[in-house]
């Protein structure tokens, strides 16, 4: 790896000269677009609007446009005299307890390499961290540009994520949360249930990129010439609307049945096999009482009819 940046983490009276290393990368396959008939690049020309001419990477400004049109242009220069206190350094501001800091602000990650002379208080400042259980809130300068970030411990190194500012978090404005839904006792302890049932520790090394490892394959396949392999067809989603506990129990069954468990309703549907056959056998001693009620009436009639006859 290349460190992108290099200064000293500073809180209090300590400083930890580090070196700053991108904990991610992204794996997606890149794509030019080219001509679709021949296969030829597209290449893309920086045209001014104004004069018509192309224009040179060493000529580009940034330019800011008001609301009422005006134009303002920025160049390097006008960027460097803006006064960034953090510098080079990662300052710590406070220590703040893990759990207070929402994921949602979390934006990229980064290593740091302490310097070879700085490896006890680099340590030090690890093993605090660990110990207390929190995370140090920092103002970092990376590219020009002020970021607020968190360090914490991943692994024996310290980490650094940058954070967003909180005005740059959308608030969640949907009028359909506001109103009160009416949930079942029953709905509440069988979607526990099914919480339950799919409970398991995070181990990310377990799930794979479908698409991109299909997406590899494909490529290969058009390099050397060959047909790509036919797609998996996925099961169809049902379009059946059904009653929510249902489909919750239904849910608990099939995760069970996933983990090679039994589903909780076997034994009911047993029960309910034998059912048809109680009632059976009850109808056939219901039918066989009956049966002499019927061969008396028969009997008694038979005594009335001669008597008809007699008169």
């Amino acid at each position: 790896m290349r460190a992108i940046w290099k200064g000293a983490v500073s809180f209090g009276l300590v400083n930890v000269p580090v070196r700053l290393f991108s904990a991610t990368q992204e794996h997606d396959i890149r794509f030019h677009q080219v001509h679709r008939e021949d296969g030829g690049r597209i290449r893309m020309k920086r045209m001014c609007s104004v004069c018509g001419e192309e224009v040179a990477w060493d000529q580009l400004a940034k330019g800011y446009e008001s609301e009422d049109g005006r134009l303002v242009v920025l160049n390097d220069e006008d960027f460097d005299a803006l006064p960034l206190s953090t510098g080079r350094e990662i300052d710590v501001v406070e220590f703040v307890p893990t759990g207070q800091v929402d994921p949602v602000l979390f934006g990229k990650s980064y290593y740091l390499e302490p310097d070879a002379r700085a490896a006890k208080p680099y340590a030090l400042l690890r093993e605090a961290l660990e110990a207390t259980d929190r995370v140090a809130v920092v103002k970092v300068a990376l590219r020009q540009r002020e970021s607020l970030a968190v360090l914490r411990v991943r692994d024996r190194v310290i980490m650094m994520q940058t954070l967003l500012w909180p005005d740059e978090i959308r608030a969640a404005e949907f009028p359909i949360l506001e109103d009160e839904v009416d949930l079942r006792p029953q709905e509440l302890r069988m979607a526990a249930s099914l919480v339950d049932s799919m409970a398991a520790d995070f181990e990310p090394d377990q799930y794979e990129d479908e698409y991109q490892q299909a997406l590899v394959q494909l490529v290969e396949a058009k390099l050397e010439g060959a047909e790509p392999a036919p797609a998996k067809a996925d099961e169809e989603a049902t379009t059946e609307v059904v009653d929510l506990l249902s489909a919750l129990q239904a849910s608990v069954d099939r995760a069970k049945a996933s983990r090679g468990e039994k589903p909780a309703d076997a034994p009911a549907k047993k029960t309910a096999s034998r059912s048809p056959a109680r009632k059976t056998a009850a109808a056939k001693t219901g039918t066989a009482r009956k049966a002499p009620a019927k061969k008396a009436a028969s009997k008694t009639a038979a005594k009335k009819t001669p008597a008809r006859k007699s008169a």
